[in-house]
């Protein structure tokens, strides 16, 4: 199968069942769940019990709280029992606690503490899980198959918000919390149960039992063949332990990237919709360019996943986690043409989609795949915690100034220095390469 269509698509066609079913884990899992559908639930309930909207907003501070302390734990799981299984009960552990909102009382202490929750039991179904699997399936198309699960975010980023006003509409708030909650089990779960295989060697083993088991019982001790359409699997894990990666340059130099980069995409992508309204945007024009986003984010993770697989990563990087500095300088002008709004949010939204690629393909080649849950665990806290910073940082400069201009000149120069400090990176270690032979 490989000389009939190349190792890359050898790997994509052995791997189809973990693609599907992490494409299906992200995109009904805890990173755009919760994020893309508070705003939708924030003005019914501020209706209903006479709070802020920002009031309902700062649930996604205990929500990255609860992420941060469960997700490096979440690793170490990953890395020791495989992703099946953590997969699976934190896509029943998000299902139940989201559904949980519906009993939101007027208390809301008790609101963000069900926020909290959500947090520390739907872990599981994070990037950590679903890119630990591909990483350990893929390696000559390892970017574009990132690039193909983590999509997932922008698909659910478009229709959840449109999902969950429908259901506010037609049956009210609280019933809009349980049908966004049963999303986990009813279309993930079940097809993440029957399609998703951990290992790749496991998998390979599997299809030749079964090849095996149907053969004549006189032919069973004689040599077979193999499959033809079972690409080799890749080699067995190696890499760094997590303590190992702890003592290297390198662990420390992308943890301060991750940081740099993150809070400049947050921070602009959460807080692009008042700032196009505080340049004379209205809002229905302010919503439609910040809406470009979501398209640029897709747009994002497919080129970088397609680059990185044949270029060096930090190289590509480099100019794609760049882009916001130049978006930026435009907020910043007082009065700004449509067409450089458009574009603006074009850049964010392609930084956007670049990070989750580059910073789990970087992971995984710098350190290998031995530890790799755990130390992209640990990077992960990190991403939440700057993505959870972010916004609050963004609207307390401007509460303070009356003005976002101080948090995007900050941002720019933090982004720049970001995606520079990455080619400190250096080269790939030699001893986490396969060659073509091994897909």
């Amino acid at each position: 199968m490989t000389n009939q269509y190349g190792p890359r698509m050898a790997e994509m066609i052995r791997g189809w069942r973990v693609l599907l079913s992490s494409f299906l884990g992200v995109a009904c899992g805890a990173s755009p769940l919760p994020i893309y559908t508070i705003g939708v639930f924030a003005v019914p309930l501020a209706a209903t019990f006479d709070w802020g909207r920002g009031d309902v907003m700062l649930a996604t501070v205990p929500l990255t709280l609860g992420t941060i302390l469960t997700v490096p734990l979440i690793g170490a799981l990953t890395d020791r029992i495989g992703v099946k299984p953590v997969a699976m009960l934190a896509l029943v552990g998000l299902s139940l606690s989201f559904c949980a909102l519906a009993l939101t009382p007027d208390s809301l202490w008790v609101f963000y503490g069900l926020w909290l929750i959500i947090g520390l039991v739907s872990a599981g179904s994070t990037p950590v899980t679903w890119t630990r699997a591909i990483v350990a399936w893929f390696f000559m198309s390892r970017g574009m198959a990132l690039a193909m699960i983590l999509i997932g975010t922008g698909v659910a980023g478009f229709l959840l918000p449109i999902y969950a006003s429908w259901l506010i509409e037609t049956f009210g708030w609280r019933q809009g919390f349980i049908g966004v909650g049963l999303l986990p089990v009813v279309i993930a779960l079940p097809v993440v149960w029957l399609l998703f295989q951990d290992s790749p060697r496991k998998a390979a083993a599997s299809a030749a039992a079964r090849a095996a088991a149907a053969l004549p019982s006189a032919s069973r001790s004689a040599p077979t063949t193999p499959i033809a359409d079972a690409a080799p699997p890749p080699p067995a894990p190696d890499g760094m332990t997590l303590r190992e990666a702890l003592r290297g340059y390198r662990f420390w130099l992308l943890a301060v990237v991750i940081l740099l980069v993150t809070v400049q995409t947050s921070g602009a992508l959460t807080n692009l919709f008042p700032m196009l309204l505080d340049r004379g945007f209205g809002p229905r024009e302010a919503a439609t360019i910040a809406g470009t986003i979501g398209i640029s984010v897709i747009v994002g993770r497919l080129m970088t996943g397609y680059l990185i697989d044949r270029f060096w990563a930090p190289g590509v990087a480099l100019p794609l986690l760049a882009l916001p500095a130049v978006a930026c300088m435009i907020l910043i002008m007082p009065e700004i043409p449509t067409p450089l709004a458009y574009a603006a949010a074009f850049m964010i939204g392609l930084a956007a989609g670049a990070e989750t690629d580059v910073f789990a393909y970087v992971t995984a080649r710098y350190f290998g795949l031995k530890h790799y849950g755990r130390i992209y665990g640990v990077f992960y806290a990190v991403f939440a915690f700057a993505a959870g910073l972010a916004p609050f940082a963004f609207g307390r400069v401007f509460d303070v100034t009356g003005s976002y201009n101080l948090a995007l000149y900050a941002s720019a120069i933090m982004v720049v220095v970001g995606a520079i400090l990455l080619l400190s990176m250096g080269r790939y270690p030699a001893r986490y390469t396969v060659t073509s032979s091994s897909t």
